[in-house]
């Protein structure tokens, strides 16, 4: 099993930055990739930026250019640095982990740090 723990939440005012970090435990061994989502009020979860064992990124198009995740492996840590907020930034955000393999493939995931950009 994996354990995620977020922080870095808060509330800031549009156009500021946040660091989010997600603290890893468990069987780090077992994780294929690692990424950050949030959930609006009223909305899916939607995923954010992504990074996998060879530390390529994905991000969504309505951060591009303004977020960067990143990773400290020796401290199995993985950061989501928010630059540029903006007020439907604000979400609750979920640290997930991808693990395993074909029937042993499993997420999880944290308990979310809510992200909230005042206008």
């Amino acid at each position: 099993q994996v354990q995620l723990v977020e922080s870095g939440g808060g509330l800031v005012q549009a156009g500021g930055s946040l660091r989010l970090s997600c603290a890893a435990s468990g069987s780090i061994f077992s994780i294929n990739a690692m990424g950050w989502y949030r959930q609006a009020p009223g909305k899916q979860r939607e995923l954010v930026a992504g990074i996998n064992s060879g530390d390529s990124t994905n991000y969504a198009d309505s951060v591009k250019g303004r977020f960067t995740i990143s990773r400290d492996n020796a401290k199995n840590l993985v950061y989501l640095q928010m630059n540029s907020l903006k007020p439907e930034d604000t979400a609750v955000y979920y640290c997930n982990a991808d693990t395993g393999s074909g029937v042993t493939r499993w997420d999880y995931w944290g308990q979310g740090t809510l992200v909230t950009v005042s206008s």
